[in-house]
């Protein structure tokens, strides 16, 4: 089976509080919500790849890791390390790439990767 993955989603328990989090210390947008009433649900600007969302949900943390691919890994790490939940300092890997991990405020990890250095 060949699959394309378009879209991800991460649950949080309090949307209006994560998407703060998200905007304030990663500088996403968020571009759309849902329900338009009454929004649990919202998802940020991309550059391709696939699209990556919020959802308010009881079932929070994702338990997943969404890794987001950077031009400048080492600048984005000077910026964030000392404003966020370290799981993974940033390091370079036996595969060409660098990386670093951290965990937004409901625990869903967030990978932050450079590849062909």
């Amino acid at each position: 089976m060949k699959t394309r993955l378009s879209h991800v989603r991460a649950n949080v328990k309090d949307l209006k509080k994560a998407v703060k989090w998200y905007e304030a210390v990663l500088g996403y947008t968020v571009v759309a919500s849902w329900p338009p009433e009454r929004p649990n649900y919202v998802h940020f600007a991309h550059e391709g790849g696939a699209m990556f969302g919020l959802m308010e949900s009881e079932h929070s943390p994702s338990f997943g890791r969404f890794n987001f691919y950077v031009d400048d890994v080492d600048r984005l790490w000077e910026e964030l390390k000392d404003n966020v939940d370290v799981v993974e300092a940033l390091f370079s890997t036996p595969y060409g790439s660098r990386k670093f991990t951290i965990c937004d405020i409901d625990g869903n990890e967030l990978g932050f990767v450079q590849d062909d250095l």
